[in-house]
């Protein structure tokens, strides 16, 4: 017979985790050729990225780059940057190769920039944050200016939406509040008030 946990147990639920998907396109970064397995060419990205930060084709701007990383390290920022000459089909496949240097290099931030896509990690910024430094990145034009934008967006603060949807949603609520009141108190005041009945004359007196 099957036994059952007694009641009030609480069992922890392990979500599987969804592996990450290193796209051909990696290769191109190192030079290796496109029938390179990626997790072969991902290993020599994460060697490049140990050196100085930069993982990039040979034609890039790597001297950029550097300068980029350096500049970000004086601003307290550990940045790592891989340039994916090659659009994969979609992002996503870029955010993977930049979790999977994040992992390799704890406390990094990362970024990894092709033609058209970019894609980010980071454990010391949020996604929001992250998210806006690959809208500036990914529209720069090339690598160097990309992540110049990138870094230049970490340092931005950015509008406090949440506050402001909060502070809109407590008004509302008072102004709600507010209007209820008035509308109780104008029925109240605008009620008839009842005149009082005249008194009937008293009967005459017949001598």
């Amino acid at each position: 017979m099957k036994e059952y946990p007694p009641r009030g147990t609480v069992i922890a639920v392990t979500m599987p985790q969804i592996p990450l998907y290193i796209p051909n396109e990696v290769c191109a970064t190192v030079g290796a050729s496109p029938s390179t397995p990626p997790d072969q060419c991902m290993k020599q990205v994460l060697v490049a990225v140990a050196q100085d930060g930069v993982s990039a084709p040979k034609d890039a701007d790597i001297a950029g780059l550097r300068q980029v990383v350096a500049d970000a390290k004086q601003k307290g920022i550990d940045l790592k940057v891989v340039v994916v000459p090659q659009n994969p089909p979609i992002d996503t496949p870029l955010r993977d190769i930049a979790t999977e240097v994040g992992h390799a290099y704890p406390g990094s931030t990362v970024l990894v920039i092709s033609p058209i896509w970019a894609g980010t990690y980071s454990t010391t910024y949020d996604r929001v944050t992250l998210e806006a430094g690959q809208d500036v990145a990914k529209t720069a034009g090339n690598p160097t200016q990309a992540a110049k934008n990138f870094v230049s967006q970490l340092q931005t603060p950015l509008f406090p939406w949440t506050t402001l949807t909060i502070v809109l949603v407590v008004v509302v609520a008072i102004a709600t509040v507010l209007t209820r009141v008035l509308q109780v108190r104008g029925r109240r005041s605008a009620k008839p008030v009842e005149s009082p009945k005249p008194s009937e004359p008293a009967p005459e007196r017949t001598a």
